[in-house]
């Protein structure tokens, strides 16, 4: 009976490794660098936004300051390196779509050594019901040349950012203005 015992402890103990193996491999393989099909340009195919999604993203976004982290991929060295969180603060003056369909935001970009105050006019595009900021190689004075999508989504941002040769994800939430 100790034998059999043994034999299954044995068994499941071999199961187990070669499970672990196996998704560590799986991780190794999602890891490798996306297909050319899946870095082409991106599509336009999104929804046009509706008066009261229009006038809903500027309540919450008008006078708001955005509050969250980043992470840098790409670069050692340099603030928020290695996935480290970095906190990152966007202070946003008046917000509001432009005729063109882009938006203009007046904000005050800070993270590590930066803070900039800036007017931004940024290209806004919807997911069904979800506004996502795209920008491609963008120049912002006084921070460089970048990249992004970030979804806003019930007081909450996120997304991914590149910059020249770097890049990184960021998160954190939409605070209303004060006596709003």
């Amino acid at each position: 009976m100790r034998t059999l015992n043994a034999a299954i402890r044995a068994a499941f103990l071999l199961a187990a490794v070669a499970l672990v193996t196996a998704s560590f491999l799986m991780l190794q393989a999602s890891a490798v660098e996306a297909p050319a099909a899946v870095q082409a340009e991106p599509q336009q195919q999104l929804t046009q936004p509706t008066a009261e999604q229009v006038a809903a993203l500027e309540k919450l976004m008008n006078r708001a300051t955005m509050v969250g982290h980043f992470t840098v991929t790409g670069e050692e060295g340099r603030v928020g390196a290695g996935g480290k969180l970095t906190e990152e603060r966007y202070e946003l003056g008046e917000v509001r779509r432009l005729d063109s369909g882009d938006w203009l935001i007046q904000s005050r970009i800070r993270y590590g050594d930066h803070d900039v105050t800036i007017p931004l006019t940024l290209p806004i595009r919807w997911a069904g019901d979800t506004p996502v900021i795209c920008v491609d190689e963008m120049m912002i004075p006084g921070l460089g040349t970048f990249t992004a999508r970030v979804m806003i989504y019930r007081g909450h941002y996120a997304g991914f950012w590149t910059g020249k040769d770097h890049g990184g994800h960021l998160f954190g939430v939409i605070e209303p203005a004060k006596g709003e």
